[in-house]
């Protein structure tokens, strides 16, 4: 029998695979059009709601214009308030910058179409007050003060009463003659000092008028019945307001009191005090 020989087929292995990397390809290629088109372009993660939370003095209404004036200058192409694309850092920024009475605010996203903002506002640990002159027309001198809540950071933050706030009153004749919103005017360690003075010294039954700096190393400390305390905010306080509490206590009755013009505290173990001079 004669025998006959199958037919050579030739394979097309490498095409196929050709094809179908080609195929995955394009697939691929439409998921991602696909998806930064749904990510960054559809309605579903456009910002509809914005939600603010730990506000108590600025009105939710005044952040959340800033977050839509931030998003409407910000557009990306045809992208609008998209919530990916949308700038938190920048928002951020603005808010700090225009209220001085915020310290911290953060921004998250919650998908699909909401910002949460938690705001921390500034708490008064004490206020800065300063005086200014005022000059009129025919020359005439006459002053008037300003005040300031400090927070915790030696930080000021909005402008109030002279009167208001029972907290302690800090003046420094050395500070720049304009003060901003949102400058620290006090580093926070000669600020923590006198807080420590201020609570010392309500123990002690002493009120006070007010905190004057003089120098980095002089801290008056005026008393409500017009006398005063002389401290070195860079040396023990602790040791000091012991020296205080001794000579009160040992050497100035109570009574007496309001007949000192000072105690001086700044120097060695002794703490000297003197009696204002009767008028004649």
């Amino acid at each position: 029998m004669r025998r006959y020989r199958k037919p050579h087929r030739i394979k097309r292995k490498k095409s196929i695979i050709k094809n179908r990397f080609f195929l995955l390809g394009f697939l691929i290629f439409v998921f991602l059009v696909f998806a930064i088109y749904f990510l960054f372009f559809s309605d579903f993660f456009q910002i509809e709601k914005i939600t603010v939370f730990g506000n108590k003095k600025i009105l939710k209404e005044e952040i959340i214009k800033i977050a839509e004036n931030e998003l409407k200058n910000k557009k990306i192409f045809s992208a609008g308030k998209n919530i990916f694309l949308a700038n938190l850092g920048g928002i951020e920024k603005d808010i700090l910058s225009d209220f001085p009475q915020i310290a911290e605010a953060k921004i998250s996203r919650s998908l699909p179409r909401t910002l949460i903002f938690t705001i921390l506002e500034r708490k008064a640990v004490a206020k800065f007050c300063k005086d200014y002159k005022l000059f009129t027309k025919d020359k005439t001198e006459s002053s008037y003060q300003k005040c300031f809540p400090l927070d915790k950071e030696g930080i000021i933050f909005e402008e109030i009463g002279g009167n208001n706030l029972s907290l302690p009153r800090i003046k420094n004749p050395n500070s720049k003659d304009e003060l901003e919103l949102g400058q620290r005017i006090i580093e926070t360690d000669l600020l923590f000092g006198i807080l420590d003075i201020f609570s010392d010294l309500e123990n002690l039954n002493i009120q006070t008028k007010e905190f004057l700096i003089v120098s980095e190393e002089r801290t008056n400390v005026e008393a409500l019945d017009n006398w005063e305390i002389y401290f070195n905010p860079k040396k023990d306080l602790d040791w000091q307001l012991t020296k205080l509490k001794a000579v009160l206590e040992e050497d100035i009755p109570l009574e007496k009191r309001k007949d000192l013009e000072y105690i001086e505290l700044r120097f060695g173990n002794s703490a000297p005090f003197k009696y204002r001079q009767a008028e004649e």
